[in-house]
């Protein structure tokens, strides 16, 4: 049986930035000592329990810590409201940044095998438990045999098998190609952030996303958000008509492409589920619901347990988002799920009216209360305020 002061289970972004915060060296303070800590990774085998390929968006000032990783970095983003008028906006001193899953584990896995305070170990967990003094997780590797790890405290990153009960729930669901083309199509100083030029259905909203990393290269996503995701020949289709109806593109060759379902949801999560067992990243509700955006908490969320556990304190997880971000949230769910507001014109009304910068603060949930008022006054405030106001009386459903 393995030993450890701390036990990760799972290695997407969750485990893998909570692992590499504990390896990377601590910080001192005056007439204190740092807790030396030893800890198991636990990542699945190659297969399907590995997440998939994923690329993550997240803003920050023009410094981070992951920019050896980082595929491109942009201080400008565009708005293409419906009518097709586009809304430019400056985010300086922030920069909207792209990273590549494959390139954040190279960059964790590079700085993980210069340290020996992290064990990685592949195998497929079954079981996490508590035990005196701590948790068991219980484990087989590749070959069958069985792998048992005993911590003190134990962080679960792995996906949640259902979604708990919730007033709303909406799906973000989208499917992006890597493409190039032949000539200068691209502009690589801006982030089409939503286009709303695609065709509208009839619940929910959708918009095309661009990320352009040359003149010639870009990642081009086509989402909706809604209770359904499409048949899988319906995100092509929707790709085609936006590249080259709505762009004039007709040559891009997709080089690869990508997939993905985000729930969106006022469910609360569970960041604690035992003495010593804590969920971290999107299953302890890391994802904001408004948005999907997820990197940007899992890096607050894991900066704060690696200080408590350094600390000695107990280590319980911060919730990804304020009370009051997770409460505006839940209105602005039941509002576009009851249809009272246009989807496209919400999205593009906000970036038409509030500056970009001050949005991303707000959508990071750092902006303050008298912020936070007056961007809802720049929403629609009747539809917004009913769906407030129900939102104390509506039941609590699981999602099917």
């Amino acid at each position: 049986m393995l030993q450890a002061d701390v036990a990760i289970v799972g290695a997407g972004a969750a485990g893998l930035s909570l692992a590499h915060r504990l390896a990377r060296p601590a910080a001192t303070v005056a007439g204190t000592r740092p807790r030396r800590l030893s800890v198991v990774l636990l990542e699945a085998p190659p297969g399907a329990l590995r997440p998939p390929r994923r690329t993550w968006c997240f803003w920050e000032p023009e410094a981070g810590p992951y920019d050896a990783a980082v595929t491109a970095s942009w201080r400008t983003l565009r708005v293409h409201c419906p009518a097709g008028r586009p809304l430019v906006g400056d985010i300086a001193p922030l920069r909207y940044k792209m990273i590549r899953s494959d390139d954040f584990e190279a960059l964790v896995a590079h700085d993980l095998a210069r340290t020996r305070a992290v064990r990685r170990v592949e195998a497929v967990v079954e079981t996490v438990q508590h035990v005196d003094g701590g948790a068991e997780v219980l484990a087989h590797d590749t070959g069958g045999r069985p792998v048992a790890v005993r911590a003190r405290w134990v962080f679960d990153s792995r996906p949640l098998g259902s979604l708990p009960a919730a007033r709303t729930t909406l799906l973000q669901h989208f499917r992006g190609w890597f493409v190039r083309a032949d000539r200068p199509v691209f502009d690589p100083r801006a982030v089409e952030l939503m286009d709303f030029r695609t065709p509208q259905p009839e619940h929910g909203l959708s918009f095309g996303y661009i990320l352009p990393t040359s003149t010639r290269q870009a990642l081009v996503e086509y989402t909706e958000f809604s209770r359904e995701v499409l048949a899988p020949d319906a995100y092509d289709a929707a790709l085609r008509h936006y590249t080259e109806q709505v762009l004039g593109l007709r040559e891009l060759r997709i080089t690869s492409a990508e997939h993905g379902v985000i729930p969106m949801t006022d469910a609360p999560f569970a960041r604690q589920t035992g003495p010593s067992v804590f969920r971290i990243g999107a299953a302890s509700g890391a994802t904001r619901p408004s948005t999907g955006y997820t990197f940007a908490a899992v890096q607050r969320q894991t900066r704060a347990v690696a200080a408590a556990l350094r600390a000695g304190r107990r280590p319980v997880p911060p919730s990804g988002h304020a009370v009051r971000s997770r409460a505006m949230d839940a209105v602005l769910l039941r509002a576009l799920d009851s249809g009272r507001i246009d989807g496209a014109a919400f999205f593009s009304g906000l970036f038409e009216r509030v500056p970009a910068g001050r949005l991303l603060r707000f959508l990071d949930g750092r902006t303050r209360l008298h912020e936070d008022i007056a961007i809802g006054l720049r929403t629609p405030v009747r539809p917004m305020l009913r769906s407030a106001a129900e939102l104390p009386f509506l039941p609590r459903r699981p999602f099917a």
